[in-house]
């Protein structure tokens, strides 16, 4: 059944996946979907909505939910497949990585109906309203209120760090609804429009240059009642849940067969070859440990997702996955830097460095943040001793 499974996957990609989809991709060819969505490149929506149609945006999701119903084993057969041919992710996000697991497992048979299909579709474009600027690590500290009205809330109160809420049209957002609760009750999970009167974002920049993080104030929106998720004052174990599905996705950048260019391309590039091989012998040594260390980390993966139960959410064990993935992606960047040189400190756009190169030293840059987004690794490294080993406090 797997080998015919293949086969048609196979195909199916051969006659698909438009010949710019299986090369590296740019920055700016991000395909986050959303209502405001430009495409640079006309191939990515194409490719988006061939995907879609397919279930294959979101494999394992139900097929009356956008997804292709596929198994665990038929998953991994299809991002294999995927990976042979350098085929670019068709669609990425919040919103198929994070609120709509979560949304399968605590959401209403109506909050699925609506949202759902328009994640797998790529036509919503999600955010997170998780952090503050007094309730970072210690989130249940959080302060934006929600005071009911009639059917709906009003919600006031500031987020910080709200990856791509500049973009967003819809957030899933974490307010506190009975502040006379302890601080981990007391908290609700809602949804809401980004359009909706009273949000403003304000971009932050960063020292890459880019501002992908946000402050988004909140100053009387009105969010409806039926978009709260699960129980009113109890949407701590809701918060938990998408952060465990947030760092299993984080920790997906560790697998650097996803990255732009292979590490012994750049090699080859900058450092030279002998014989067909990488001409210096510690790079050499270097960027055949990083290979290791990325397979033994895509087995690790694939070992997990084959023990658990088909469709089962990810445990304690994401913080490992992500600990071990963004510390893996920040050695890529410094490897990267180490091989080329000067060539990886050009800021401004001159005919001294080339595109690739400036997009590194800001991917460089960027993965500073990476130990930090999502639980800082601190954080992840206490839940493994706790919660994975059983180490005692």
């Amino acid at each position: 059944m797997t080998s015919t499974f293949r086969t048609q996957v196979r195909e199916w990609l051969a006659d698909n996946c438009p010949p710019s989809m299986r090369t590296a991709m740019p920055g700016d060819e991000y395909p986050g979907g959303g209502r405001r969505a430009k495409y640079k490149n006309p191939e990515t929506k194409i490719w988006l909505d061939r995907m879609a149609e397919r279930g294959f945006t979101v494999p394992m999701w139900p097929k009356e939910y956008g997804g292709a119903g596929l198994t665990t084993e038929e998953n991994l057969v299809l991002a294999e497949e995927m990976r042979k041919i350098n085929a670019r992710p068709a669609h990425v996000g919040m919103g198929i990585s994070m609120i709509g697991p979560a949304l399968l497992e605590y959401g209403t048979p109506e909050q699925k109906a609506d949202h759902l299909p328009k994640i797998a579709r790529g036509e919503i474009w999600w955010c997170q309203g998780y952090s503050e600027p007094n309730a970072g690590s210690d989130l249940a500290s959080l302060r934006t209120s929600a005071v009911a009205d009639g059917d709906e809330y009003i919600i006031n109160g500031q987020k910080v760090w709200t990856s791509g809420a500049d973009n967003a049209d819809w957030i899933f957002c974490l307010v506190r609804t009975d502040p006379d609760a302890s601080k981990h009750d007391g908290i609700t999970f809602i949804l809401f429009d980004m359009a909706d009167p009273g949000v403003t974002v304000k971009p932050i920049r960063l020292i890459s240059g880019l501002s992908p993080f946000c402050e988004t104030f909140f100053d009387n929106v009105r969010a409806q009642k039926c978009n709260v998720v699960s129980e009113v004052n109890k949407g701590w174990t809701v918060a938990k849940r998408l952060l465990q599905y947030e760092r299993t996705s984080i920790g997906g950048i560790g697998d650097s067969s996803q990255n732009a260019a292979s590490l012994e391309e750049v090699a080859a590039d900058y450092v030279g070859l002998d014989s067909g091989k990488i001409a210096d012998t510690e790079v050499r040594s270097a960027v055949t440990r990083h290979r290791m260390n990325d397979r033994a980390y895509q087995l690790t993966m694939r070992r997990s997702v084959e023990e658990s139960e088909s469709g089962k959410a990810p445990g304690a064990v994401s913080s490992m996955f992500k600990y071990y993935g963004t510390e893996q992606n920040k050695r890529r960047y410094e490897l990267l830097l180490s091989m080329m040189g000067t060539s990886a400190i050009g800021w401004g756009r001159s005919d001294s460095f080339s595109d690739y190169e400036l997009e590194t030293t800001r991917g460089w840059l960027r993965s500073k943040a990476n130990s930090i987004e999502g639980g800082t690794s601190e954080v992840q490294l206490n839940i493994v001793a706790k919660r994975v080993l059983g180490l005692p406090d």
